[in-house]
């Protein structure tokens, strides 16, 4: 028997859009600390650029929209989302009138190795896309002819006119029939984890796919936030059963959920790490193989799990072929350079889902 996908049923093709900021990125060559460092390795990134770019090397028709600054950086990026094979005509390029800071948001990776965690630093306050008057988009135009619409919580979390503009992508999506999926993507120096809670929570009512179980509200009774969230006292690496319990809440307050996954991560060190991850699905809660790597860039690795599960659903892969092929997505990132994903070839991918490690001749 063939198995299809319910959530793309009527669905004629795959045709993905994906809406946030793209960033430049500056990371100090072979692992050296951001004090020590005389030159720095430019490419960009950000969290939904790095979903487009993953989806269009494997094959999936992607679109990126976002707002950028109409100099050298802005075009760039757009030169960088079109080099690999991203749909860029919707993206706005701005003047200094319609964003008079002209900037674009830039990001600083201090690479981890072995028990030296990672770091980062923001430098992207008044950039375009936070300036920009989205009021001038048509969203019902910019999303037509779509069938899958991906939206993370840290574009809202930008501030300006992002969180509004954001609600109204996920409400018109949902009035068109576009699958919806929403990372909540959590980020401590964009907003608290108060107002990221209030705010994608919000969003759970328009969406079909969820990655991840916070930032969000999951009171035991709405009437008295004093009994708790359900997902209080629950270990980031928790049992089956404790995430099996957590997923069938989420499911009761929000039948429209169609599937929810998360990634489960182990950090060995700074340079080795395990994942597994954990899907709710037709019913059902599947877990997926652990897979154990060492660490080249662990930036994206979260974006690569995504894009991995929305390519699989839009290939019709099997339940438990799904949820390994994610998290093969993923450990296979952690093995690239920069933000995203870059694999063109998803037989690497699966072979990795297949633990089979022989070199390709």
């Amino acid at each position: 028997m063939k198995h299809t996908n319910p959530l793309l049923a009527g669905v004629e093709g795959g045709r993905f859009i994906t809406i946030g900021e793209i960033m430049l990125r500056l990371t100090p060559p072979n692992y050296e600390k951001i004090r020590m460092a005389s030159s720095f390795e430019a490419s960009y990134g950000g969290a939904e650029a790095n979903m487009a770019i993953t989806l269009a090397n494997l094959g999936i028709d992607s679109t990126f929209f976002s707002v950028v600054p109409n100099n050298s950086l802005g075009k760039s990026a757009v030169r960088w989302l079109r080099s690999n094979d991203v749909h860029c005509t919707p993206m706005i390029l701005t003047t200094p009138e319609q964003t008079p800071t002209h900037r674009l948001g830039t990001y600083y990776l201090e690479t981890g190795y072995g028990i030296r965690a990672s770091k980062v630093i923001y430098d992207r306050k008044h950039s375009a896309i936070t300036e920009f008057d989205f009021s001038q988009v048509d969203v019902n135009q910019l999303l037509d002819g779509y069938s899958w619409l991906h939206l993370s919580g840290i574009t809202p979390a930008l501030g300006g006119n992002c969180p509004e503009f954001i609600m109204t992508c996920l409400k018109t999506a949902k009035e068109k029939g576009l699958t919806v999926s929403f990372d909540g993507n959590f980020r401590s120096r964009l907003w608290t984890w108060n107002e990221a809670r209030d705010y994608c929570t919000k969003c759970l009512p328009y969406v079909d796919v969820l990655f991840g179980i916070e930032p969000y509200h999951l009171w035991k009774d709405e009437s008295d936030y004093v009994l708790g969230d359900w997902k209080d006292g629950v270990p980031l690496q928790p049992s089956y059963e404790q995430q099996d319990e957590i997923f069938q809440h989420f499911i009761e307050r929000y039948p429209n959920l169609k599937c929810i996954a998360r990634h489960v991560r182990y950090a060995n060190s700074g340079s080795e790490n395990s994942l597994k991850a954990f899907m709710w699905y037709e019913g059902h809660t599947f877990e997926s193989k652990l897979f154990t790597f060492n660490i080249l860039d662990r930036v994206g690795g979260g974006d690569a799990f995504a894009s991995g599960l929305i390519y699989a659903m839009m290939n019709n892969y099997r339940t438990m072929d799904m949820i390994n092929f994610a998290v093969a997505s993923s450990a296979i990132k952690h093995t690239i350079h920069g933000d995203a994903n870059i694999t063109d070839d998803a037989q690497t991918i699966r072979d990795l889902m297949n633990m089979s490690y022989d070199i390709k001749r």
